[in-house]
């Protein structure tokens, strides 16, 4: 090492941000993210404008959609109340996901797959930033 501290400092690439990628806002809602099958041209310009004006965004309304990423859910939800919930207040599934670390425990993110095209942005619209279990 035959540079200072301050020497190895300034040669270091700036803009490089490190962050927890474990880490997560926890608002106590759970969050419907969105529809799998929405095309990013959609989703693109479903993003508000940046000047600060409120705008009419395009929502996944304009392609129905068969699949949702649930986030947010407490750590001790499974799969069959996920199924549970969504049968009894959306319609049939295919299949859902629940997402576990390494440990086994729940991430809190789930993926379900509707057999009826157009079911995934009717839980959007009905589930997207609602709390579910009332708690």
């Amino acid at each position: 090492m035959d540079k200072s501290l301050d020497e190895i400092i300034a040669t270091r690439p700036r803009g490089i941000r490190r962050s927890n990628p474990n880490a997560r806002r926890n608002t106590g809602k759970t969050q419907v993210l969105g529809t799998a099958g929405t095309p990013p041209a959609t989703r693109a310009r479903a993003v508000p404008a940046s000047n600060g004006a409120k705008t009419v965004a395009a929502t996944a309304t304009q392609q129905p959609a068969d699949k949702i990423i649930v986030s947010n859910l407490p750590p001790d939800v499974n799969e069959t109340q996920v199924k549970e919930l969504f049968h009894t207040t959306v319609g049939p599934l295919k299949d859902v996901t629940l997402h576990y670390d390494a440990q086994g425990r729940s991430k809190g993110v789930a993926a379900v797959h509707f057999q009826r095209r157009g079911d995934g942005t009717k839980a959007f619209q009905q589930y997207n930033n609602r709390l579910i279990d009332g708690s």
